[in-house]
């Protein structure tokens, strides 16, 4: 199934800016991007930028304005679509918005806000049926890799969040690989780390879902992603793009990853 990407699946490199500028700076962020990305950046490229919620707005309306070549992402939603949920935010709501992709369980959500297993997939849930694309994040802690124990937790998360999920919902998903133990810490995992696990993934995909997902379906790496890492993790045939943290909050940094994205394989076309 890996030996088809370059048939079926087109790179995608998302921006997570987590809890990181106002909608002011945003602005700024987003308008520089435009100005630096070229047509050639983008023809075999899909992209996304997920800030916080007070800035969506802000960010949608600029791409649209300048029809800039970005999909607006959000970082989390509610499993439910309204209701006495203080603080939360609908994926209704983000629909309304042009919101395009969700992140759905990334690991500071589940380690720090205690996203269950079962919560991430009445999320993921949520975010399909109101059209959008979830970005599911998957990965081991430290301890678990020492353990041996990288791809039964993996399999373990893949599997109970795509439980129920309709095989042609899977295929459009995107699936990210993001160990704990690499985000943020400037540790990223080798191209031959990500490899081994993203080949995991698509076969539990294939197992849940069947060969047709499990050859649509996207998978990222996401964990302390540069300029100088990036293009030898797009080099491997079942890592289908990057989620990109630190190194997507300047636009100088985040064009650089493209750009190599761009290079590390023969022009893509859907």
């Amino acid at each position: 199934m890996a030996t088809t990407r370059r048939a079926l699946r087109r790179l995608l490199v998302s921006g997570n800016w987590k809890m990181h500028h106002d909608h002011v700076e945003a602005l700024h962020t987003v308008r520089d991007l435009g100005l630096r990305l070229g047509a050639d950046d983008v023809a075999d490229v899909d992209l996304s930028v997920h800030p916080p919620f007070t800035d969506l707005r802000t960010v949608q309306t600029l791409v649209e304005a300048d029809a800039l070549p970005l999909a607006l992402g959000a970082q989390h939603c509610s499993a439910h679509d309204r209701g006495a949920y203080t603080g939360e935010v609908s994926p209704q709501m983000l629909a309304r918005l042009g919101v395009r992709y969700v992140i759905v369980g990334h690991s500071e959500r589940r380690h720090l806000f205690g996203m269950d297993d079962a919560t991430v997939a009445a999320t993921l849930a949520a975010v399909l049926r109101h059209g959008m694309t979830p970005l599911l994040c998957v990965g081991e802690t430290t301890d678990e890799r020492a353990a041996g124990h990288t791809e039964d937790r993996l399999g373990t998360q893949l599997r109970a969040a795509l439980a129920g999920v309709a095989p042609e919902a899977v295929a459009t998903m995107v699936v990210a690989y993001e160990p704990v133990w690499a985000i943020g810490t400037g540790n990223a995992a080798t191209a031959v780390d990500a490899e081994d696990a993203c080949a995991f993934l698509r076969q539990v995909v294939a197992e849940v879902a069947g060969d047709g997902a499990a050859g649509s379906i996207r998978l990222q790496y996401g964990g302390s992603v540069n300029g100088d890492n990036a293009a030898d993790f797009l080099a491997e045939p079942d890592v289908d793009g990057l989620l990109v943290g630190g190194a997507s909050l300047q636009a100088a940094s985040f064009v650089e990853i493209v750009r190599a994205a761009r290079t590390a394989l023969p022009p893509v076309r859907p």
